[in-house]
């Protein structure tokens, strides 16, 4: 068998596994709060995980360009309670603007 294969079945041994605990673990160590308070953070940093990805690199490269502007102006309309449909509209919009005028 190919290594690439061997790859692909053993990530998908481990991601099942890891799925399939969730549903293995007693509900007593879930209800701890220390776990709650952890487990109520993980959404939060992934989403920033992959916007922090999306925005800063370009392949295997660091980049600073058009997205960390539209990044910037999203969070700046969250701070002020901007509803997300404008947020989205926005971000992008400054973003095209910046890549016609400077690209």
């Amino acid at each position: 068998m190919e290594s690439k294969w061997v790859v692909v079945i053993a990530s998908s041994v481990i991601a099942f596994i890891l799925k399939i605990t969730g549903y293995i673990i007693p509900e007593k160590y879930l209800e701890k709060p220390t776990i709650k308070s952890i487990t109520n953070y993980v959404p939060i940093v992934m989403l920033s995980a992959l916007v922090i990805v999306q925005t800063f690199s370009q392949g295997q490269t660091l980049v600073f360009d058009a997205r960390l502007l539209g990044l910037l102006i999203a969070f700046l309309l969250l701070l002020f309670r901007a509803p997300f449909i404008v947020v989205v509209i926005a971000a992008a919009f400054v973003s095209a603007l910046f890549r016609y005028l400077f690209n």
